[in-house]
């Protein structure tokens, strides 16, 4: 395994940029070949942005289920095809050229009327998008990300914008971004538009609003068009969510009643805002790991559950990339929360210590440095007290802690706050 990472390492460093895309660009077009070109054959949807891919794609399979339509989704969290479901435990959000041809062959095979993918910059950068017919296109949000491997903000905003680019037919857009009317620039047969805020005018027909909003500790409810949605799901990010996959649903021509009855159903997005402990106080476990994504996760507990005080488990980073935003999350954690613990996350080559550090720089003297993310937990669970409330954040429901030279260590962060909570609870009847 080691051997493998170093070699493909050293392959990146040496050859030039241009004949890493053309090696890239091959093998996508080798997959589509050997396995048929199965896209022609099924509606693609594929899901682009910062935030929320996941829980849009999850949201939109139940719609389209609960339509009658058989689908097959490949997401961060999953690879499912009808009734058939595997966890996702590449670390990689979207898979290979080969592997992604080889599901749309399996999903078309087993009879799938849709396929959901979640399509990441850098599977577009890789070409990994190239021979997949996409019948609609969806943008949910776009904040700085993967900044140092594309090598600006705007490259890493082109690589997003190519999903739109290759596909004509149905583009899905979030009204309420900063970055819409970029999205909204190219050319397709229909365009739809969802909001919450809908601040921007848009010269587009078709546009799915919420309103008469509510937020609670059970999750939230907003109207569209009259009908009361009820969602289990906590944040009011998640309503956005909701709204981008009743987008996609209204244009396949299915019925907000259905979309209602789906969406109800959903009781959690696995290490999404995931309620792990709800008493005696409240800990939570989210997949936020950029700025963004992680001031909202922090805003949602604070207005969900008005928390006595917001103790936090800082995840510290993936090692070896977009190391500018290191102070950046200390700094957020610093301003919405009362204590911070920063931990390990997934160093990979890097040094650990020397990433919990970088993130300590922002987050100041609120912040406590534990290198053991097990021991981490452990000491804000200790600390937290009846109307607290934990967030834990960095990795979700993602099963390991990668190491250097492409090693892992099987994780759970879910599992560890259990098992916590568990032996704190023994010492305490003892």
């Amino acid at each position: 395994m080691s051997i493998i990472f170093k070699t493909k390492s050293l392959i990146k460093k040496i050859l030039p940029s241009f004949i890493v895309s053309g090696y890239h660009f091959t093998l996508a077009f080798l997959a589509a070949l050997i396995y048929g070109f199965p896209s022609r054959k099924i509606k693609v949807i594929g899901i682009t942005g910062t935030n929320g891919k996941s829980t849009v794609a999850r949201m939109v399979s139940e719609i389209l289920e609960e339509a009658g339509f058989p689908i097959a989704t490949s997401s961060s969290l999953s690879f499912k095809i009808r009734e058939k479901e595997q966890e996702n435990t590449l670390r990689m959000t979207m898979p290979g050229r080969f592997q992604m041809q080889k599901f749309l062959k399996k999903a078309l095979l087993s009879g799938c009327k849709y396929a959901i993918l979640e399509v990441t910059s850098e599977g577009i950068k890789q070409h990994r998008h190239r021979f997949i017919n996409f019948d609609v296109a969806v943008f949910t949000n776009l904040t700085p990300e993967h900044i140092e491997s594309h090598g600006s903000f705007e490259k890493y905003k082109e690589a997003k914008e190519k999903l739109f680019l290759a596909t004509k037919k149905i583009h899905i857009i979030n009204l309420d971004d900063k970055y819409t009317e970029d999205f909204l620039r190219f050319n397709s047969v229909k365009k739809y538009g969802y909001g919450i805020e809908k601040k921007q005018e848009v010269k587009i027909k078709n546009i799915i609003k919420a309103t008469d909003i509510n937020i609670s500790s059970s999750g939230s409810s907003f109207k569209v068009n009259g009908i009361l949605f009820k969602l289990k799901l906590l944040g009011r990010f998640n309503i956005s969510n909701a709204l981008s996959s009743i987008c996609i649903a209204i244009s396949q021509g299915i019925s907000l009643q259905t979309c209602e009855k789906a969406l109800k159903k959903i009781v959690k997005i696995p290490g999404r805002m995931e309620l792990v402990i709800s008493t005696p106080f409240k800990v939570l476990v989210d997949y936020a790991f950029t700025p963004n994504a992680l001031e909202k996760a922090y805003k949602s507990v604070r207005e969900t559950f008005s928390p006595s005080r917001l103790i936090c488990v800082l995840g510290s980073c993936g090692g070896g990339r977009d190391k500018w935003k290191r102070p950046v999350l200390g700094e957020i954690a610093a301003r919405y929360c009362d204590k911070i613990i920063i931990t390990n996350e997934d160093p990979y080559n890097e040094d650990p210590l020397s990433i919990i550090k970088e993130v300590a720089v922002g987050a100041g003297p609120k912040a406590e440095e534990i290198l053991d993310r097990r021991e981490a937990i452990r000491t804000a669970i200790k600390i937290a007290q009846p109307g607290d409330a934990v967030i834990i954040t960095g990795k979700g429901s993602e099963a390991s802690i990668c190491l250097p030279e492409g090693k892992k260590i099987n994780w759970d962060d879910r599992r560890v706050t259990r098992e916590e909570l568990g032996k704190l609870n023994e010492k305490t009847t003892k």
